[in-house]
């Protein structure tokens, strides 16, 4: 059985509430809920975390390594900033996938650059929370090879 670690970064707790028209009304637990269905569908394991924490998520990386298969992450605004994340996935070996809801290079123009990209085995982003789903059929199709 695969095991797939699940991380959605800083203010992602906020999804159905936190600016609508551009993340939508899909609440995190909605998406929680449909990547498990995939999941349980897909014989995988998930484990879900989502922090507002920087350290937090490059621990939770670098503990990782040898005891899941794969990372689905949304970086959320670390995708911009953190090379520690960037670095930790570096590190990690586990084939990644990075998710956003919107597709970050319609929008501000920092929020152009992703630092995870380049580290990541792909990266799915602009279909709302079809980008998360998209991304574990993805992955899972990715490690099952």
């Amino acid at each position: 059985m695969k095991k797939i670690l699940v991380i959605h970064g800083p203010n992602l707790d906020l999804l159905g509430q936190r600016e609508p028209a551009i993340y939508g009304k899909v609440t995190l637990k909605q998406i929680n809920a449909q990547l498990s269905k995939i999941a349980r569908k897909k014989k995988a394991v998930l484990k879900i975390v989502q922090s507002n924490h920087e350290g937090q998520i490059v621990d939770l990386i670098g503990k990782s390594s040898k005891k899941v298969d794969g990372i689905l992450i949304n970086p959320a605004a670390y995708t911009h900033t953190s090379v520690a994340i960037r670095d930790a996935i570096a590190a990690s070996g586990i084939p990644t996938i990075e998710v956003h809801l919107s597709n970050i290079y319609a929008r501000e123009e920092f929020r152009h650059k992703s630092l995870v990209t380049p580290v990541a085995r792909g990266t799915i982003l602009g279909f709302g929370p079809k980008s998360y789903t998209l991304g574990l059929e993805a992955l899972l199709s990715l490690i099952s090879c």
